[in-house]
């Protein structure tokens, strides 16, 4: 089945420290597959954007939100969210207040039409997640530090096991929490990464 994930970049129009936020819809905006918001940010602003976009009749405009952490430029508007659009919050961490469900690593959600995979990537916080669909090879990392370019790094095997386990996937598109999404060598700079970051960790030894 050709499923195609619209995912829609939600840019604020306040000069505030924000996150990107990332609305994804099913190809055809049916009933049955949810409006999902990766990360709220936290610039007000985009309540009214959302307000009006195309999301599909007889839908509410978000249905779920997926935070990919609990740091504030990602979830600061969650209360100002939930009162407009009074969505599902989904997370990783226990300890935010207004989520719904607890996630675990190796859940599986739907997502606009397809599925999402979410996966454990302990480094920037002890509650950071990505986000991968399979079908389109796209991955939703928040601030977790896929693209690693020096050897000099901190990390530890945990997060080496999570990197390792993303790089097994067919990999896209990566979208980021800030900065425009990759799309291109995303497998081939995730590789790189790997090999920085296992040399970081053995110069942490030695």
């Amino acid at each position: 089945m050709g499923v195609a994930l619209k995912i829609i970049p939600v840019m604020g129009k306040h000069n505030i420290y924000s996150s990107n936020v990332y609305l994804v819809l099913g190809e055809w905006k049916r009933i049955e597959d949810p409006n999902t918001l990766v990360d709220v940010g936290n610039d007000p602003s985009i309540i009214d954007i959302i307000e009006n976009m195309n999301t599909g009749i007889g839908k509410n405009k978000v249905e779920q939100v997926i935070l990919t952490h609990s740091h504030s430029d990602h979830t600061g508007i969650l209360p100002l969210i939930k009162a407009a659009f009074h969505p599902r919050i989904y997370a990783f961490s226990p300890f935010m207040e207004g989520v719904d469900h607890v996630l675990k690593h190796g859940d599986m959600l739907r997502v606009g039409d397809g599925m999402i995979e979410v996966i454990h990537t302990p480094c920037h916080t002890d509650d950071s997640i990505c986000l991968y669909n399979k079908d389109q090879g796209d991955l939703f990392v928040g601030d977790t530090p896929v693209i690693i370019q020096s050897v000099d790094g901190v990390y530890d095997d945990n997060f080496y096991l999570a990197m390792k386990s993303l790089c097994s996937r067919d990999i896209q598109t990566i979208y980021f929490g800030h900065g425009a999404p990759l799309s291109r060598n995303a497998q081939d700079l995730l590789q790189a990464s790997l090999q920085n970051l296992r040399k970081s960790l053995k110069n942490k030894k030695e």
